[in-house]
């Protein structure tokens, strides 16, 4: 059977797994796909070659898909996301001295008990003129606006009382090891690498600040996805199943060992197979905590892209770009999350398939079941850590009632 070949741009991240083990596991060839990898170090190498055509599709952090379509910092080019790769899978990382001030006892700290704490160790320092330093993966990345979002909610502003600065994730554990800075917002393996030198401790996961806060996601030119989509399509299916075995246990061990070899993560079996399974190693010669949702994949429409998911991030975008809200840019960025290519994709297929495009994020307390249609899909609770929900539809007063 002839193939189509894709070339897909991705960084060494344990979520970048679904499209490695769907060709490694022959789930893309059932659907009549060849994909072929193309490792970089740096987000913004991923992004240059997806806008200039060097590979087809890429795994690619959310906001930057909203930046490059609305031009910020260079020419706008349009872009699709038809698939979500996954949800949270990051966390913060401090120094050993910084984590003691904050979680003097070694476990994951209260996101408003660490602000709080963090609130004093900023003030002490101020009196010596030594501003704390804080790593994330890119300007435009989950990790900044998840960060940021927490920081303001306890009263620590960003731009005034700390510096965040970006590193690259492959590097981040390095720098933190350096004493360059004193944490570390990335994701996984590298917070379990700094882990495993003893250079820092992990005191939060971004599952705490959103619980179901879309991270990675599958991105393309909105151009290509309209000259290819029956090859998106097929891609998305492969993906789908790919999800469907990545969160059984007893496929942890063969995706982790796959995920590892040196062309895609160069990494730990074991610090991989304790991402996928949730169960991450907070400090050096500890036991490791079991941290439901660390990494949030398939089940209740965890791939699905939801539009009013990428209308928080574009608030967050507002809130520390500033930038003017434009309801027009709202509708831009809405419409890169394609939930229609997503629903034509997977019509008739054994998922659940939720009947709406957007929801209110941060509203849902409990199990609530959603209209579908088809199957029957209910939701678990997706709080923000302050408690906030958000409403696309009402996106200009959600940023007047923030701090």
């Amino acid at each position: 059977m002839t193939k189509d070949l894709l070339s897909v741009g991705f960084l060494p991240l344990v979520d970048s797994a679904l499209p490695i083990l769907a060709q490694e596991l022959g789930i893309a060839e059932e659907h009549g796909l060849d994909l072929r990898f193309i490792k970089d170090m740096s987000w913004a190498a991923v992004n240059d070659r997806l806008l200039y055509g060097q590979t087809d599709v890429a795994h690619m952090l959310a906001p930057l898909t909203i930046a490059n379509t609305l031009g910020r910092g260079r020419p706008a080019k349009a872009m699709a996301v038809p698939f979500v790769l996954g949800l949270n899978g990051n966390a913060l990382t401090m120094s050993n001295e910084l984590a003691d001030e904050i979680e003097p006892d070694g476990k994951l700290a209260a996101p408003i008990d660490a602000g709080a704490r963090l609130t004093k160790v900023i003030s002490s320092h101020k009196k010596t003129g030594r501003r704390l330093k804080f790593g994330v993966v890119h300007r435009y990345s989950s990790h900044n606006y998840m960060l940021r979002y927490w920081l303001a909610g306890c009263g620590i502003d960003p731009d005034k009382d700390i510096d965040i600065v970006t590193i690259s994730p492959p590097f981040a554990a390095d720098a933190l090891d350096n004493g360059e800075i004193d944490a570390i917002c990335v994701g996984e393996p590298w917070n379990s690498v700094a882990v495993e030198r003893g250079s820092g401790r992990i005191v939060l996961v971004t599952a705490q600040i959103w619980q179901r806060g879309v991270e990675k996601v599958l991105a393309m030119l909105a151009e290509n996805l309209d000259e290819k989509r029956d090859i998106v399509e097929r891609l998305i299916r492969a993906l789908h199943e790919t999800a469907a075995r990545f969160v059984e246990p007893e496929n942890w061990e063969t995706n982790s060992a796959i995920l590892a070899r040196p062309e895609y993560l160069d990494g730990s079996v074991e610090m991989i197979r304790r991402a996928i399974s949730d169960r991450i190693l907070l400090s050096k010669n500890s036991e490791t905590s079991h941290i439901p949702d660390f990494m949030f994949q398939y089940h209740e429409a965890a791939n699905f892209p939801w539009k009013s998911q990428a209308s928080w991030l574009y608030s967050q975008m507002l809130r520390w770009d500033d930038m003017t809200y434009s309801h027009e840019d709202q509708l831009k960025v809405e419409a890169i999350f394609r939930s229609n290519v997503y629903r034509c994709a997977l019509d008739g297929i054994d998922t659940p398939m939720p009947s709406a495009n957007s929801k209110i994020e941060g509203g849902i307390e409990g199990p609530l079941a959603v209209g579908t249609t088809q199957g029957q899909l209910t939701l678990s609770s997706d709080p923000f850590f302050d408690d906030r929900i958000f409403d696309p539809d009402k996106l200009p007063e959600y940023l007047t009632n923030l701090p």
